[in-house]
């Protein structure tokens, strides 16, 4: 993978790791709100370009989902490989397709078609305006925010809110105890460039972890009997664990179907209406095996683990608004 600086790709990895070994994850760019976020929605004003194996642009597919803005949002998905030349558009008969706008072969070039002296990553998700001919967002918590307040005119599920006023504070607090432990968290245990930095990093992982399953013994979702923005936050880092980060990035002291209340918890989330479309584990498997040739460098794909999300979730005893 790499960068643009100034509007040309550069292969270059150097802003991924601090001094000190550990990963550092780069801040977005293209946030949202400088532009005061989506404006009133159209007819095929909006494109959300996505990765299938990115947890990142996996939050903003399940909100479209939940909300019901298939319709209203149509999507592009790059290919699985990301390679020396970033995310490319290469249709597969697993669900990547072309670029449905531009008709881009690359991921960056619609960056530079938005700002074309753009410096920084390129990354999924984006959401693209095509009336105003610009990015709107490339940051997940942005987007997902959006997905679920601005765009209920068109949504097919308006009345669901995951992001209630009341439980507003309580999901930022959430949301960012989860990002640096354990959405962050298994890349700074996976990606880590020394065994200092791997070892404070794992230690976080699981003491967070541990934290989560004991909450969830007596309740249905994170912060009580309502589901809320924070669960598919986590729901989206899960559902990768033991096909990925248990071996690939070494977070192997357990795995979720070990922990007796997050496993139930997960094929919950997992079974709630549209959320199993977007789970695509053959693209999340090549993703990270294939591609990350500094930890596996043989690029050799696992067979297993047998995984059954649709198995019963044995949460019903829990109160659930």
């Amino acid at each position: 993978m790499g960068l643009l600086i100034d509007g040309v790709w550069h292969e270059d990895n150097s802003d991924l790791i601090a001094p000190d070994g550990s990963f550092r994850r780069p801040a977005s760019r293209f946030d949202g709100r400088g532009g005061g976020g989506a404006q009133p929605p159209t007819a095929g004003r909006y494109h959300l370009y996505v990765a299938y194996s990115c947890p990142w642009a996996h939050r903003a597919l399940v909100m479209r989902a939940l909300k019901g803005l298939q319709a209203a949002i149509p999507v592009s998905v790059v290919h699985w490989h990301l390679d020396t030349h970033g995310w490319r558009f290469e249709p597969t008969d697993d669900g990547a397709t072309v670029d449905a706008v531009h008709g881009f072969d690359r991921l960056h070039q619609v960056y530079t078609a938005a700002m074309p002296d753009y410096t920084g990553r390129v990354t999924v998700p984006v959401l693209w305006d095509n009336q105003a001919g610009t990015i709107v967002s490339n940051e997940s918590a942005d987007v997902m925010r959006m997905l679920n307040n601005d765009f209920n005119a068109v949504a097919a599920r308006p009345d669901l809110d995951f992001y209630p006023a009341d439980l507003a504070a309580e999901i930022d607090a959430m949301n960012e105890r989860l990002h640096g432990d354990v959405n962050s968290g298994v890349y700074k245990v996976g990606q880590a460039k020394t065994q200092d930095a791997y070892d404070a990093a794992f230690e976080r992982l699981f003491a967070a972890l541990d934290d989560l399953d004991a909450l969830l013994a007596s309740r249905r979702y994170l912060l009580g009997d309502r589901i809320t923005e924070s669960d598919w936050r986590l729901f989206t880092t899960l559902v990768r664990f033991d096909a990925v980060y248990v071996g690939h990035f070494k977070c192997n002291l357990r795995r979720i179907a070990d922990y007796a209340n997050l496993a139930g918890y997960l094929r919950e989330l997992y079974q709630w209406p549209g959320v199993a479309e977007t789970v695509v584990m053959a693209h999340i498997k090549r993703f990270y095996y294939v591609s990350q040739t500094g930890i596996n460098p043989t690029g050799i794909v696992p067979g297993g683990p047998v995984l059954d999300f649709t198995a019963p979730h044995d949460r019903d005893h829990l109160k659930a608004a």
